[in-house]
C-alpha cells in the first residue's frame, strides 16, 4: 500500500498516444506528479519532457527508481517485459491493452505485480469512461442476459486516414483487428456475460474477424472487429439482449478523461491493496482469449486478403 496521496508517474513511450493523451492527461491531473519520460528515441523522449515539465531519462531502469507509477504507451511486446521490470522495481502499472499479444509474456507481468506487491489497471478505454463504464456496471447485475454483440469498425488502414498513427504502430499492421480492438469488446462483453469458455473466429474481408463466444453464464456473443471498414461504414456498438428488451452501451467519452478515471483506479489498488477490476490479471484472460481466437482463425486456413 502506498501513503502518499500523490503518486509520482513515469511514462514509458513517446507515440501519438503517449503525446495525445497519456502525458497530458499525467501532467494534469490533481494527484500525479509527472516525474519523467522513457522512449526508445532519446531524441522525441526528450521533446515530450520538455513539454510536460518532466524529465528524460536515458536507461528506463533509472525512471523506474524515481517512479511509484508507470504508464505504458507502447506495443504489447515490448511492453510486457519492460513493465515486469517495472514491478520488480516497486512500480505501480497503468498498463495498455493487450498486455500481450503471447499468455506466457503476460502471465509474467502477473507474476511480477504479485511477487511485488504492485499495483495494476489495463487501459480498456471504455471501462474507464463515465456513461459506458456507468452502463457496464448496470447490466452486470442483470444475470438472465440471452446474447450480446460487439462491433469495431475501424478506418484506421483506410486510404486517406491519419498516416502519423499508421506509421507509428507497425504492431497493428501485423496483428490487425484482433489485438488492437479485440480487447475492448472483450472488456465489455466480460463483466456482463460471464468470462469466456469457448471462442470460434473466423476472417473476413481486410483484417476483420468475427467471433463467436460462449460464456460461463449460458449466454452468448459475438463481436466483429476491423481496422479496414470503410470510412462511411466506421463505427462502433454494443447490444445486449435479455427478458427486458434491448439495451445499447452510449458513447465513450474524451481519451484524456477515461486515463484520468484509470489513474484514479490505479490509486485506489494502490491505496487499499485490492485488486482493479481491469488489473493485469483481467488483461491475461484477454491475452488467453485473443491467442485461442488466432489458433481458431488458424485452423480455418489462410485469411487477411485471402
Amino acid at each position: 500500500m502506498i501513503s502518499t496521496d500523490v503518486l509520482r508517474f513515469g511514462l514509458v513511450g513517446t507515440g501519438p498516444w503517449a503525446r495525445r493523451t497519456h502525458a497530458p492527461a499525467l501532467a494534469a491531473h490533481p494527484h500525479t506528479e509527472f516525474t519523467g519520460v522513457w522512449g526508445r528515441r532519446p531524441e522525441a523522449a526528450a521533446e515530450l519532457a520538455a513539454a510536460h515539465g518532466a524529465t528524460a531519462y536515458d536507461e528506463v531502469d533509472a525512471l523506474f527508481a524515481a517512479c511509484d507509477a508507470v504508464a505504458f504507451a507502447v506495443p504489447p511486446d515490448v511492453q510486457a517485459p519492460l513493465a515486469a521490470r517495472a514491478a520488480a522495481a516497486g512500480c505501480h502499472l497503468l498498463l495498455d491493452k493487450p498486455v500481450a499479444t503471447e499468455p506466457a509474456a503476460a502471465r509474467a507481468v502477473v507474476e511480477a505485480a504479485d511477487a511485488a506487491g504492485v499495483a495494476s489497471a489495463v487501459f480498456c478505454t471504455l471501462r474507464y469512461a463515465p456513461a459506458p463504464a456507468a452502463w457496464i456496471a448496470e447490466q452486470a447485475a442483470v444475470t438472465d442476459w440471452f446474447t450480446g454483440r460487439a462491433d469495431w469498425y475501424g478506418a484506421l488502414y483506410t486510404p486517406g486516414d491519419d498516416t502519423a498513427v499508421r506509421a507509428s504502430t507497425p504492431w497493428r499492421a501485423e496483428r490487425g483487428a484482433l489485438w488492437d480492438v479485440g480487447p475492448h469488446a472483450l472488456s465489455v462483453l466480460l463483466p456482463v456475460l460471464g468470462d469466456v469458455v469457448e471462442v470460434t473466429a473466423r476472417h473476413g474481408a481486410g483484417d476483420t474477424v468475427h467471433l463467436v463466444l460462449r460464456h460461463a453464464s449460458g449466454a452468448s456473443s459475438t463481436a466483429a472487429l476491423s481496422l479496414t471498414a470503410p470510412r462511411a461504414a466506421a463505427g462502433s456498438t454494443v447490444e445486449l439482449r435479455g427478458p427486458d428488451g434491448v439495451f445499447t452501451m452510449p458513447a465513450g467519452g474524451a481519451a484524456q478523461e477515461s486515463f484520468a478515471a484509470a489513474v484514479d483506479v490505479l490509486r485506489e489498488a494502490a491505496r487499499t491493496g485490492a485488486a482493479a477490476p481491469c488489473d493485469a490479471r483481467f488483461g491475461l484472460r484477454l491475452t488467453e482469449i485473443l491467442a485461442a481466437a488466432e489458433r481458431s482463425m488458424a485452423a480455418d486456413g489462410p485469411g487477411r486478403g485471402a
